[in-house]
């Protein structure tokens, strides 16, 4: 039962349609849908700007493909969107970044200072192009949260984020400044929200986003009293080697499928949410938990990426709590099939907002 009014009716619409671009702030370019019950969907071409070298592990090009199979949904009615760009003001940014990370580390990101072992650590060949993707990955992040929170759906996605490696001062695993950690300092700097859930369904534990709000030495009481609560559940025994301390860390075993990882999580998740009542629900929605990824250990089937993020979205909805998400993780040759995993949180998304609806 959809409980708060949260995600209501909706009517598909077939094909995007693009009005003229508009400001929506000093940061937001709006291409608005007709439908006033659409998903909002974030997507900058900078999310697949970079040019990695020839075999690299990180799938840079996957993020284009999410956004074109996504329009080719959308142009079929099997989704409904609303298409923003984010505008990339990097004296803004740079600002809201220092609400996490180190000057100094800013600092040598930006310019290119870093050395070749905090290169090694980050996981991605660093160039001027890399800069602006990932100020526009955060402007992304960001705004999807915005959009969220004022979306009727209750609901916003992007088309890239979740850089849940990255730590206060260090890049790690291809994450190179910690988005969901800004976005929620930002909104509770702003007073948009008091509390921030972050939910991390992927693969690998959040350490960074776990080290950035701590959780050591809490009480069961107190964790619950934080301006950010962090949730991951994850496969234990995968990177990184050495785990940090969520609010609460669900450690998997290797060789979990559908049928174990999926009650888990929504037993797990309902209590979460109950007690900690958030304001807004930051969700990583990685896609390495599945079968066939390349760097994950979990066992799950396409229709269970589907379920799990249906659990996420119905969970928040029946608490009232908007949700923005996230890509996370995902790592296979295939990138069409790698971009089919990731559109199943858009599928979910769009199935829950339509419960009910007319055909």
């Amino acid at each position: 039962m959809i409980a708060g009014g949260l995600l209501r009716r909706a009517h598909p619409l077939v094909g995007l349609v693009r009005g003229s671009k508009t400001r929506a702030s000093s940061q937001y370019t709006t291409r608005s849908s007709r439908s006033p019950s659409a998903i909002p969907l974030v997507y900058h071409e900078l999310y697949s700007g970079t040019e990695l070298p020839a075999g690299h592990r990180f799938p840079m090009p996957v993020f284009r493909r999410i956004y074109q199979k996504l329009m080719e949904l959308n142009s079929i009615g099997r989704v409904d969107l609303q298409v923003h760009e984010p505008e990339l003001c990097e004296a803004s940014l740079r600002e809201k970044l220092s609400l996490v990370h180190t000057e100094e580390y800013i600092h040598k990101f930006m310019l290119g200072d870093l050395d070749a072992k905090e290169i090694r650590r980050m996981g991605l060949p660093w160039s001027p192009s890399l800069v602006k993707r990932t100020l526009s990955e955060l402007a992304g992040t960001m705004m999807a949260a915005d959009l969220a929170l004022s979306s009727p759906s209750g609901v916003a996605l992007s088309c890239a984020g979740g850089t849940h490696h990255a730590h206060k001062d260090f890049g790690s695993g291809f994450c190179i400044f910690n988005d969901m950690g800004v976005t929620a300092l930002s909104l509770l700097q702003e007073e948009k929200v008091a509390r921030v859930l972050i939910v991390d369904l992927d693969v690998h534990q959040g350490d960074g986003t776990a080290a950035i709000f701590g959780g050591s030495g809490d009480g069961e009481a107190e964790k619950y009293e934080r301006s950010v609560f962090t949730f991951s559940m994850h496969c234990q025994d995968n990177f990184p080697a050495r785990k940090q301390e969520s609010s609460m860390d669900i450690g998997l075993p290797r060789g979990v499928g559908d049928a174990v990882y999926l009650p888990t999580l929504a037993s797990n998740l309902t209590d979460v949410v109950s007690r900690y009542q958030p304001d807004l629900v930051l969700y990583d929605a990685g896609v390495d938990v599945h079968a066939e990824d390349q760097l994950g250990y979990l066992q799950l089937t396409t229709e269970g990426i589907y379920r799990r993020d249906m659990i996420v979205l119905d969970t928040c909805a029946a608490f009232g709590v908007p949700v923005a998400g996230y890509v996370g993780g995902g790592y296979a040759e295939d990138l069409d099939e790698l971009a089919w995993r990731h559109c199943q949180l858009h599928l979910a998304a769009h199935d829950l907002n339509n419960v009910g609806a007319s055909p």
